[in-house]
């Protein structure tokens, strides 16, 4: 194993054997290996990767694509059937509910043998206990047995133990999706410090919580790994794969690749200011800076319709690429309509890095009030005008895209992934992810 690596996975695979009934096991045992008497069924198929300390890795992919499967066996729960797994650190692991729990025994004994089996003696469990109880807040139910829990009490239960056993790597398989809203954020608030020092696995269907959380993803399908690479990029892919399956054969969705790949690092990060006419009660000194990315911008599309063009102009309909938080401002989206479609939508998203999306809109409240049609070897225009948010420090990509349907039934014919990038500069401070103009803001003595 390399000194720069805390896990590697090396040629990894589980198989099953699949009996069609009882008399076909008890059969095989006498037979043994002279005649199989089932069949195969491979949840793991020739996996290999490594993870260095402190890299941050997303598992993405359907169910039954072999996400748990693998996970169990870097945390030594299941043998493999080829390959290794060489750990080197301390794995706290929140898999399925209930896994490492006794389901007769209390809340408090439950603590005691999880954490003792993370390697803690009992007197660091007592040490640590009331802040594991805290953690927890599940109250009086830490007397009662565990299966008498919901599962969210599972979990708060479950995960309070893993964040107090100085575990080196965390693997978290989706059991989150079960915790309430207050939990949830409390568990992401100590995955994020957990993140500064230590390693982490992390399984979930929401890619934007796999952008998030992770640097780098994994996608597996049917046991194999499709690809690996940054979170972003193969999270793009899975979207992609995930609304072909949707589609089936009856739209083609093909990829739309560049050889130059603009990225957030890549835009410019020193503007000249330029002053403007509206004048916020609080100066926040923002710049905006807006390039437009559309010939480099990565999607699909189906060959119905194609997004020609998208501008970004202020109220006076001047096409500038500095603006300031506050103002008012008009999004375009031009579109050359190749087959008829009777219910074109047209759309974008504002995401920042971390693909978390802050503000979009899309066509679809006027089409239902006044539905349109768009005729083949047409053209199409949609504006959005708006009041632009004041974002802080950082790079942003704003997404568009173009379908046909409705809410509940629709086709998305090209999706482009990063048409402009925008670049905020700020030089104060603002809370949360998107700031609002302030009108006024005052404070006196009564």
């Amino acid at each position: 194993m390399s000194s720069d690596n805390i896990i590697e996975v090396a040629g990894l695979s589980k198989c099953y054997q699949i009996y069609e009934s009882p008399q076909h096991r008890l059969m095989q045992m006498f037979f043994r290996s002279r005649k199989k008497m089932y069949r195969e069924f491979w949840a793991l198929k020739d996996v290999t990767f490594s993870l260095k300390k402190g890299e941050t890795v997303g598992i993405i992919g359907r169910n039954g694509s072999g996400k748990s499967t693998l996970l169990q066996m870097i945390c030594g729960t299941l043998n493999p059937t080829d390959g290794r797994v060489t750990v080197n650190g301390r794995i706290a692991a929140l898999l399925e509910l209930g896994a490492g729990f006794n389901p007769e025994f209390t809340g408090h004994e439950n603590v005691f043998m999880a954490a003792s089996l993370y390697g803690l003696t009992n007197e660091q469990i007592r040490d640590r206990y009331e802040k594991i109880l805290a953690f927890a807040d599940i109250g009086d139910y830490i007397d009662q047995p565990v299966k008498s829990y919901s599962s969210g009490m599972y979990v708060r239960l479950a995960f309070a133990v893993i964040a107090h056993v100085d575990a080196d790597i965390l693997v978290i398989d989706e059991a989150l999706a079960v915790g309430d809203a207050v939990f949830t954020q409390k568990c992401m608030r100590f995955i994020r410090k957990f993140k500064e020092n230590g390693t982490l696995l992390f399984v979930s269907h929401d890619t934007h919580s796999v952008i998030n959380l992770c640097d780098k993803a994994i996608w597996l399908h049917k046991g194999e790994m499709i690809t690996s690479g940054t979170a972003k990029q193969v999270a793009e892919k899975y979207l992609q794969y995930t609304l072909q399956e949707v589609y089936g054969d009856e739209t083609h969705l093909e990829s739309i690749k560049k050889d130059s790949d603009v990225t957030f690092e890549e835009t410019d990060k020193h503007l000249t200011p330029k002053e403007l006419n509206d004048t916020p009660a609080i100066d926040y000194k923002v710049q905006y800076g807006i390039a437009n990315n559309l010939s480099e911008a990565n999607g699909w599309k189906t060959g119905a319709a194609e997004i020609t063009e998208v501008t970004f102009v202020d109220k006076g309909n001047n096409s500038k690429n500095l603006f300031k938080g506050g103002e008012k401002v008009k999004l375009s989206v031009r579109a050359n309509i190749y087959q008829h479609l009777d219910s074109p939508i047209i759309g974008f998203l504002v995401k920042d890095r971390l693909g978390q999306v802050l503000f979009g809109e899309n066509t679809l409240p006027f089409t239902n009030e006044k539905a349109i049609a768009a005729s083949a070897d047409s053209k199409i225009n949609a504006t959005f005008e708006f009041t632009l948010p004041m974002l802080p420090n950082g790079e942003y990509a704003l997404m568009v895209s173009l379908a046909n349907g409705d809410l509940n039934n629709h086709v998305q014919h090209h999706w482009l992934h990063d048409a402009m990038i925008i670049n905020v500069s700020s030089s104060e401070v603002r809370w949360g992810l998107v700031g609002i103009k302030f009108d006024d803001v005052k404070l006196r003595q009564e």
